[in-house]
Parts: structure tokens; sequence; C-alpha cells
């Protein structure tokens, strides 16, 4: 692997667990054992080092989002899609639990981002399109629009609240990825078609195999 993948993988890795405001450009340089100026070389600060990795999670996340979803959606084909979002929003959680911050801080990101959010908001709808069409959810016109707001929502501020609320730093990185595809779950298993609600309480029922404690 090459020196500048190197830093990239060694600073993302440091972002998730120090959070990216308590990493500095000596920090990363500590961590992979080269000088401060062997970094410089790749990437002159902190702030190359960001736009490098937030392009790279943009590239991918867009062509998660942007991939074309199969005719008549499954129950589990939309579980499996969520669980791939969520897997790569995890892989960069430095972002979304600094959000605003690093927003603020890098305007080109922010607006950046926003494209992102809206990007999120049509691949929601796509969904709930498709799983209306498939007759697995029975929802009003009128709700659909209140969902998917709340559904790309919860994949925006997910961690946050988890972590503000329940104090899950220890569990795992399957279970938390787990528990942000449950929430989103959660908000659609009301509108769920009769036939299709045991795929819903096969979920809760995982979930809380996969969340119990001794």
């Amino acid at each position: 692997m090459k020196t500048k993948d190197k830093i990239l993988l060694t600073s993302l890795e440091l972002f998730n667990t120090e959070g990216e405001a308590n990493v500095t450009t000596v920090d990363i340089a500590n961590e992979l054992d080269i000088s401060p100026g062997n970094l410089y070389y790749h990437f002159h600060g902190k702030e190359e080092i960001i736009h490098a990795l937030f392009a790279g999670f943009e590239i991918e996340l867009i062509d998660i989002l942007e991939a074309p979803l199969e005719k008549n959606l499954a129950p589990q084909d939309a579980w499996f899609y969520l669980y791939i979002v969520f897997e790569h929003l995890y892989k960069h959680r430095y972002l979304y639990r600094n959000l605003n911050d690093i927003l603020l801080r890098y305007p080109d990101i922010g607006k950046r981002f926003g494209k992102l959010l809206d990007l999120k908001l049509r691949a929601v709808q796509a969904v709930a399109e498709e799983l209306i069409a498939a007759e697995i959810i029975d929802i009003d016109e009128s709700q659909v629009a209140r969902l998917c707001d709340n559904v790309t929502l919860n994949l925006t501020f997910w961690l946050n609240f988890n972590s503000l609320r329940n104090n899950h730093q220890d569990d795992s990185d399957e279970i938390m990825i787990h528990r942000g595809v449950f929430q989103i779950m959660s908000l659609a298993a009301p509108y769920l078609a009769p036939a299709f609600r045991y795929f819903y309480e096969e979920c809760s029922a995982m979930f809380e195999v996969l969340t119990a404690t001794d």
C-alpha cells in the first residue's frame, strides 16, 4: 500500500475512534511512525486529508444511492439495501458524529453534503415507490413524503441520537449498524401490508437477540 493511502486509512481510523477534532497531523504521523515532514509531502495539512476522505466517501455513497433498484422488491431486499447504506455511513462515522462542526469549517464539503442529502431522499423515495408498487407497504400518498423525510433524517442523525440517548459505545460495529437499520424498519412497520408483517416481527426478534445483555 502506498504511503498516501496509508495516511488516509490511518486518518480515518483515528478520526472514527478519537473524533476528528481531537486528531492532529502529528498524531497521524506518530501512528504511522513517519515524520510530520513525510506526511506533509503527501498532504499539506489536515484539511487536505479531510477533503480526500470526503471525496472517497462521496463517490462510494453516490454509487450506492444511484444503483438501479430491482423490480418487485421483497422486504428482505429493502433490509439488505439499508444495511449497505448504513454500513458505508458507519465506516465514515467521524463525519456524522461531528457533522455541523465539519460542515461549518469546510464550506465546500457543506455544499456537497447538501447534494448527498438530496440524493439520500430521492433514493428513499425510489425504494418507497417500489415497496408500494409491490403492495408490501400500504400508505396514503400524503404520508409517503413524511415517511421519506423521517427515514432520511434517521440516516443522517442516527449515530448522534444513539450516542446521546443510549451510550452504546461498547456495542460492536455490526450491532451499531443493525440499530440504525432497525430504527428505519420500525418507521415503516406501521405501513406494512398484513401479509408482510411477519418480516418486521422476525427483524424485531433478531434485533432482541443481537442486543441482549447478560
